[in-house]
């Protein structure tokens, strides 16, 4: 009989924090999250692959609980091409509650990997699928060509889009 690890099981943490498993986390980004290093968490979790981490699971972090970096919203990565307009468009927010949210970061000078706090409501997940980010051109038919899927099952994983008014810079999930 093997011993099966249980995601959602709550590891023992003596003086650390629990903290449950979000999509685009990985231990490197907890650890510089939450200043301490990825062997400091893989010593914290023994039995959790690190490289296979789930949604919704939840793990040790060998720290003493933070005040949350970003309450009401959740913790954003710049990547390249990302600026402060883009960001706020893409989550339906003004550009001044991001710079509100994001005292000592110059919009001026975001730098790729560094993180900021988005007061928006996080994304819906996309369970087995990805995110897309909308391009000028496309359209409903042409993403699910591209994606091998149908403009029905992007609807279907998209509640609330008007497939007539894609915005460039609008996240939308895309199926398998």
């Amino acid at each position: 009989m093997t011993d099966k690890i249980n995601p959602h099981q709550v590891p023992p943490c003596p003086g650390g924090t629990i903290y449950t498993i979000r999509p685009g986390d990985s231990y490197f980004g907890l650890a510089r999250r939450f200043n301490t290093t990825v062997a400091a968490l893989m010593a914290a979790n023994p039995g959790v692959d690190p490289r296979n981490l789930q949604i919704g699971q939840r793990i040790c972090i060998p720290v003493p609980p933070a005040e949350e970096p970003c309450p009401g919203g959740f913790l954003y990565v710049i990547r390249a091409g990302d600026t402060f307009f883009s960001i706020a468009r893409r989550y339906g927010i003004a550009v001044e509650a991001l710079i509100a949210a994001n005292p000592g970061v110059d919009p001026n000078r975001l730098v790729i990997g560094q993180s900021i706090c988005v007061p928006a409501p996080r994304p819906a997940p996309c369970p087995g699928g990805r995110f897309y980010t909308i391009v000028a051109g496309d359209t409903l038919f042409s993403l699910a060509r591209r994606f091998n899927t149908t403009v029905k099952a992007i609807i279907a994983a998209n509640p609330g889009i008007d497939p007539n008014n894609l915005q460039i810079g609008q996240v939308i999930c895309i199926p398998v």
